[in-house]
């Protein structure tokens, strides 16, 4: 199976395939309503800067603002000890992850799946990333007023 094949997700997935709506860490965010804002690298973890949309079930979950139609608050999806980053035309592992990650674009998340054991497919405005890394975490940014 090619890279482009693997990341435009035209090959079978093995069985171990779970989507973002079943991982703990996404309860009551919705996710295909949130906003990748940028890609980084902090030590061994990729980080996104995100705009998520809380559901009402959230914690933090705010009634939307007048000009809003959903609640939207600033957050990091963080992936520890990332240890390959893929797009259908480049290929990171350690040392250059960085540099994909400051290259990767910016858009609307249109699917997350666990697509095996440390091996995340993403696919957005952004194209489509595979990333080889831990289990990832949500965080909430503090809004400073």
């Amino acid at each position: 199976m090619s890279l482009a094949q693997a990341c435009a997700g035209k090959y079978e997935m093995s069985d171990d395939v779970t989507n973002w709506s079943e991982l703990r860490e996404f309860k009551a965010v919705g996710l295909t309503q949130s906003f990748v804002l940028s890609w980084h690298l902090e030590g061994a973890g990729l980080i996104l800067d995100m705009d998520l949309c809380l559901g009402p079930d959230h914690a933090f979950y705010e009634a939307p603002r007048p000009s809003e139609d959903v609640c939207i608050r600033p957050g990091q999806l963080e992936f520890p000890y990332c240890t390959q980053l893929r797009t259908a035309d480049s290929n990171a592992e350690e040392g250059a992850i960085g540099g994909l990650a400051s290259r990767l674009g910016h858009g609307r998340v249109a699917e997350f799946q666990r697509t095996g054991d440390g091996v995340f497919r993403m696919a957005g405005g952004f194209g489509t990333v595979v990333i080889h890394a831990e289990r990832p975490i949500l965080r909430l940014k503090t809004l400073m007023l």
